[in-house]
């Protein structure tokens, strides 16, 4: 059983703004430090950034607009906190403590992924769609019904009907659908809105690939000042972790769909 939604659901738009944030602060220095939390809707965006970076909030703001289009904009920047950041001069270390799980991807899982992106290709508006083993439900906004239920036999399409999402309809937040973004990995930590020495990216990110690599569970923990994780250096992990949020096309991209 896997739920998956699309980059328009305004969980996921939140998710983007969090993104974009973070991909703004690397282009201020090399090594930022940062954390973005979003609440979105009805007209609304709260944005609370606590960060080293050097940030416009003009910049912020045309992020903003730039994905949720017309909102009213309530930012807060303040300093990162003095022991986190403290935690990371000299060498890289650990940021967070946690536990963090990677679990190989089952077939049912990459084949709702596929589902997901195929719908979202021609209706990227905001939806959501499950697999339960035989059973594909799909709930999508501003879409052709009939032409869905064609497309996919058997599938049950917008129960309640036809329906238009997005923020006037439902609020988004950070991090609020792991379950979409790591299917059986999920863990304590989110994802989005934070840089590189965040635990809750980087090993996370480490995890479930190592998880598709290896075909089999990894269990990890940590705490913040661990100078190596799962025998390697921290800095290997955030390098690893780096590479893959570069090839997906940032964080922003990255927080479009989550690791797979």
């Amino acid at each position: 059983m896997i739920e998956k939604v699309n980059p328009m659901h305004p969980d996921k738009l939140a998710d983007r703004i969090a993104g974009a944030i973070v991909d703004l602060a690397y282009t201020t220095e090399a090594e930022p430090k940062i954390a973005v939390e979003v609440l979105l809707g009805h007209g609304r965006c709260h944005v609370i950034i606590e960060t080293t970076a050097n940030l416009d909030e003009r910049d912020i703001e045309d992020i903003i607009f730039r994905i949720a289009g017309d909102v009213e904009p309530d930012i807060q920047i303040v300093p990162q906190d003095i022991h986190l950041a403290e935690n990371q001069i000299g060498t890289v270390r650990c940021g967070d403590n946690g536990i963090f799980k990677g679990m190989p991807l089952t077939e049912e899982q990459k084949v709702m992924s596929e589902i997901a992106h195929e719908i979202f290709s021609k209706y990227p508006t905001d939806g959501k769609y499950i697999i339960d083993g035989a059973r594909l439900i799909i709930c999508q906004s501003c879409a052709d019904t009939d032409e869905l239920k064609n497309r996919y036999p058997g599938a049950e399409v917008n129960p309640l009907g036809a329906w238009v999402g997005g923020t006037d309809v439902d609020t988004g937040a950070t991090n609020r659908k792991l379950g979409s973004d790591m299917a059986d990995s999920v863990t304590g930590g989110g994802l989005h809105g934070k840089d590189l020495s965040k635990a809750d990216v980087s090993v996370n990110i480490y995890a479930f690939l190592k998880a598709q690599e290896t075909g089999k569970p990894v269990e990890l923990c940590c705490a913040i000042g661990d100078e190596r994780v799962d025998g390697r250096p921290y800095c290997e992990i955030v390098n690893i972790a780096r590479d893959y949020i570069e090839s997906v096309g940032g964080f922003e991209k990255f927080a479009e769909w989550g690791l797979f």
